[in-house]
């Protein structure tokens, strides 16, 4: 098994930024991307940024590239998503979440799933 927390989130005006964490615990081995992904309401999941926890490739969706930054930190088992320039359009519940097998940037296979963080930006 594999744990996942968030953290990080919060209210910010448009142009601010924010770091969200996400801390993981337990079988972190056998999990080779981290992603982060976002759900606003009446929205369905989307997609934002994943990580190879071993090889270092990432990947954004369009909306957020240039803007956000994910990046691990091994030792402390971690993964942060550093965003910037931040609009109303990326106020969401935000989800680390891990896959055990293959690239992608579809939130069904992923396993683990943190609790998700706020993140509203005002205008």
């Amino acid at each position: 098994q594999v744990q996942l927390v968030e953290s990080g989130g919060g209210l910010v005006q448009a142009g601010g930024s924010l770091r969200l964490s996400c801390a993981a615990s337990g079988r972190t081995s056998s999990t080779y991307i981290m992603g982060w992904f976002r759900q606003a309401p009446g929205k369905e999941r989307e997609f934002v940024a994943r990580i190879n926890w071993y090889g270092g490739l990432i990947y954004y969706t369009d909306s957020v590239r240039g803007r956000f930054t994910i990046s691990g930190d091994h030792a402390k088992n971690t993964v942060y998503l550093q965003m910037n320039s931040l609009t109303p359009e990326d106020t969401a519940v935000y989800y680390c979440a891990a896959s055990n097998s293959a690239y992608s940037s579809d939130y069904r296979n992923y396993a683990y799933w943190g609790q998700g963080t706020q993140v509203t930006v005002s205008s």
